[in-house]
């Protein structure tokens, strides 16, 4: 795969995981919104998401758009600020790792009321 093709493929990922993350962020304002309003505590937060499917679902696809999303940036970022040094490759995947890892550990947490 020729470095354009690749960096179309990868300009195109970031854009639609952008609006992915778009609508995530939305949708979980508007969860936050709606607890506040209606005063309920954390523990009451959790009782109505663990086992709950759909919530679950929900957040990996928001843990998903920003496994896609962050380490893209960050590596343009990189690219040009320290071009020279090769770290924005390895930097950019030990972040997508990060954050795959951690979300995805956060998502069964409340999903499960535990831990992987």
């Amino acid at each position: 795969m020729s470095q354009g093709v690749l960096q179309a493929k990868l300009w195109y990922a970031q854009r639609i995981s952008a609006m992915i993350l778009g609508i995530c962020v939305a949708i979980h304002l508007l969860i936050i919104f709606y607890a506040i309003r209606g005063g309920i505590s954390a523990q009451e937060i959790l009782g109505r998401t663990q086992g709950n499917i759909a919530f679950a679902l929900f957040y990996e696809l928001f843990v998903l758009a920003c496994f896609v999303h962050a380490p893209i940036g960050v590596a343009n970022i990189l690219q040009e600020t320290i071009p020279k040094t090769g770290l924005a490759k390895p930097i950019s995947w030990v972040l997508a790792i990060a954050i795959l890892a951690l979300g995805t550990t956060a998502v069964v947490g409340v999903y499960t009321g535990g831990s992987l």
